[in-house]
Order: structure tokens, then C-alpha cells, then sequence
């Protein structure tokens, strides 16, 4: 193997070691059922107009009942490959980010992995929740950057449907389902994912969680009876900690790329409420015309957010050949993330 050729980023304050690592292709996948909030004032007590002022979503979509997270995954790896020109002999490693697997174990990864016909391809699920596919392009990008693999597939997808509490107006308003996915190769005279950060506070963990479930609380009837095995959220604390987080880690980037917001073609938050959108916009100084926001179609939709929107803002034209975009999140762990990309 031939000596690591030293590349210079000429927005980066260091140089790195390898090569670097953009994204070749995205696709995205939305089940086909429409929850409103006219539909979810028959559920809970709510109306549309205190859904929208509070939160600016208008609808979600929900998968089927036979519909899983890896089937909403490999529908949007698929769509990724065809628009990177990628076969699934060609992928090396697949990364599924998801806080809904299929199933505690074997990894969600894996499913998908036998889904697509990627059977040379190593896979493993990566849990950070709404954080999760930045997580998953910073962890990819090293696979890539150290020359272990020419071709990595990352997925964000969420069949958060099954886990929400539709007895509690104050959560199940906001969560639905997709996924999105990014092909990761090396292309040539492109920088591609300048930098990325990720962060993490574990003494927060309780802001936002599935208490059941797990070794700490394992299915009993009266964990079940207790609803333990629904997501359960601190929605005050969950906004304040969620817009600092996101600044901190957008300035972050930033600085490291030697960025100004101005010079950013657009931003793409974690799409988890408007008011938390607007509020790091209006910190970071980012102008309305910066944003992509797709919140009010699909609402929050966890790892899978960021990977949806970028896929259709590369699809409406919001971001073209050139552009630099700033992705950041937000979620349970807590986690939070961003990432600056040169398309």
C-alpha cells in the first residue's frame, strides 16, 4: 500500500493524514400514510392550531404495521445507491443510526444488509438518537479517510411510531417515521466533509428516554402496565439544552473551517421543532433563506431527520455543486452534533 498522501483542506486550521470523504449520493424514504393534526384531535386532546404554534408541524407520516425500521432503510439506501451510481457489491460498510432497531439484536445494519444484496459489506447499528447520522458521517468518513474502506453506506431511520405514548398529547404530536441515507466515498479534486464535532452529556440522560426495555428495566407486566416502554420527554428542559447544544457545535465547526454563518449556502438543522430552529438561526445570525426546513411534513423524525432533509434539499436545488452546508442535532443522551460539508 502506498504511503497516506498528506491533503491539505484549505478551510481547515490543520491538515490531515488520508484522503478525504464526500458524500457521492442521498436518498431518503417516507411511508406513504399521512397522520395531520386534525387526525390527532380524534386521538388526544390537541388541535391543529396549538400543534402548529408550538411546534410548526402539520403532519407525519407513519409507517405500516409490517413496515419496519430496515425496510424504511433499505428503500432509502437503495434510492442513495442509484444516485451515487454504487452497486451493493460495491459497499463495504454499512452504518445504521436508529434508536427503533427491528429488534434489540442482531443489529438493524445487518437486516438491511441482506435487504440491499450487500453481502460483502460489514454492518452495525450506531445509537445516538436525533444525533445520529452525523454521528454515523463522522465515524464513517474515518473508514474512508484511512483508506479501510473505498465505499461506506450511513442511514439514519426511525420507526418511532412504535414507541410513542398516543395517550400523551405532549409527545406523540411531534414524533413520525423515514429514514435517509448517504453513500461515503472518495472523489477526487473535493474536499467534501470538511469537519465534524460530536458531543455528549450523559448526566442529562433522563430529559429524554425509553426508560423500559432494557437491562435496567426489562419487560415485566408492570413495566408494560407502566407504559415504561414508551418515550418519555422533558420538553422545557429538552428545548433549552437542545439550542445551546446545537449553537456550541455549529459555532464549533465552524471556527474549525474558519467559516462565517454568511458564507454557509444552507443550513440544515435537526428538524425537532420550529422555535428550536429558529432560535439557533437567530443566535448563529443565519437569514431565513439559509434554513431548509421540512419539519411541518414529517415532523421529528430522530436520526432520520438530518438525512431527509439534506435528500431533499440536494433534490429542490437548495444545495447544488460547491455549496458548503452546515448540519447540526440535537437528542437524547444527551448528543449533539454538526458537521461542514462541501458539496
Amino acid at each position: 500500500m502506498k504511503p497516506s498522501k498528506v491533503v491539505k483542506n484549505p478551510r481547515a486550521k490543520h491538515d490531515f493524514k488520508g484522503r478525504t470523504c464526500s458524500i457521492t449520493g442521498v436518498g431518503s424514504c417516507v411511508p406513504e400514510r399521512v397522520l395531520t393534526n386534525f387526525d390527532l384531535e380524534k386521538i388526544v386532546e390537541t388541535t391543529d392550531e396549538w400543534i402548529v404554534s408550538r411546534t410548526g408541524i402539520k403532519q407525519r407520516r407513519i409507517a405500516a404495521e409490517k413496515q419496519f425500521t430496515s425496510d424504511l432503510g433499505a428503500e432509502a439506501a437503495r434510492r442513495a445507491m442509484k444516485k451515487a451510481g454504487v452497486t451493493a457489491e460495491q459497499i463495504d460498510l454499512i452504518i445504521v443510526a436508529t434508536i427503533t432497531p427491528d429488534m434489540p439484536f442482531p443489529a438493524t445494519a445487518c437486516v438491511v444488509q441482506h435487504k440491499i444484496g450487500a453481502h460483502r459489506a460489514a454492518a452495525f447499528d450506531l445509537e445516538a438518537a436525533c444525533s445520529g447520522f452525523i454521528y454515523g458521517l463522522e465515524v464513517g468518513q474515518q473508514f474512508i479517510m484511512s483508506r479501510t474502506y473505498e465505499t461506506v453506506l450511513v442511514i439514519g431511520a426511525e420507526k418511532l411510531s412504535s414507541i410513542i405514548d398516543w395517550k400523551d398529547r405532549n409527545t406523540c404530536v411531534l414524533f413520525g417515521d423515514g429514514a435517509g441515507a448517504a453513500i461515503l466515498q472518495n472523489r477526487a479534486n473535493s474536499h467534501g466533509l470538511l469537519t465534524a464535532c460530536m458531543g455528549a452529556d450523559g448526566s442529562k440522560a433522563g430529559l429524554l428516554s425509553m426508560p423500559g426495555g432494557g437491562s435496567a428495566c426489562p419487560a415485566t407486566v408492570d413495566s408494560v402496565t407502566g407504559r415504561l416502554h414508551f418515550l418519555r420527554m422533558d420538553g422545557k428542559e429538552t428545548f433549552k439544552n437542545a439550542v445551546n447544544a446545537m449553537c456550541t457545535a455549529a459555532r464549533e465547526v465552524l471556527q474549525r473551517c474558519e467559516l462565517d454563518i454568511s458564507q454557509i449556502k444552507c443550513v440544515i438543522p435537526h428538524q425537532a421543532n420550529r422555535r428550536i430552529i429558529d432560535a439557533v438561526a437567530d443566535r448563529l445570525g443565519a437569514k431565513p433563506e439559509q434554513l431548509f426546513v421540512n419539519l411541518e411534513k414529517y415532523g421529528n423524525t430522530s436520526a432520520a431527520s438530518v438525512a431527509i432533509a439534506l435528500d431533499e434539499a440536494v433534490e429542490s436545488g437548495a444545495v447544488q455543486r460547491g455549496d458548503l452546508v452546515l448540519l447540526v442535532a440535537f437528542g437524547a443522551g444527551l448528543t449533539w452534533g454538526a458537521a461542514v460539508i462541501e458539496w
